[in-house]
C-alpha cells in the first residue's frame, strides 16, 4: 500500500476555489484502479493549507493515475507544498 500526504499553500482568498477547480481530479482518483482513497480539504486553522491525503493498493496504482500532476492554473496558485509519499508494509484497523 502506498500513502501519499502532506499539505500545499495557497492565497487565503484562492482557497475556495483552488479545491472547487480540483472537483474532478478527485473524482477521476476515486475511481481509479487501485485507489483506496483520495481526499483534499481545507485546514481548519491555516486559511491558505490544503491538507492531502491519498491511499493506494499500490506503486504502480498511483503511477497509472499520477499523469502530468496538477494543471498550469493550479500550479500557479500553489505558494509550497510539503507532500510525501509512504510504502506500508502493514496496517491495524482502528475502529
Amino acid at each position: 500500500m502506498v500513502i501519499v500526504a502532506g499539505h500545499i499553500i495557497v492565497d487565503p482568498q484562492q482557497r475556495e476555489s483552488y479545491l472547487a477547480e480540483c472537483v474532478p481530479v478527485v473524482e477521476h482518483a476515486r475511481n481509479a484502479s487501485g485507489c483506496l482513497d483520495f481526499s483534499l480539504a481545507a485546514d481548519l486553522v491555516d486559511p491558505g493549507r490544503i491538507n492531502i491525503f491519498e491511499r493506494w493498493k499500490s506503486r504502480a496504482a498511483v503511477e497509472a493515475f499520477r499523469g502530468s500532476g496538477p494543471s498550469e492554473s493550479q500550479n500557479a496558485q500553489i505558494r509550497s507544498a510539503s507532500v510525501a509519499e509512504y510504502d506500508i508494509s502493514d496496517v491495524r484497523g482502528l475502529s
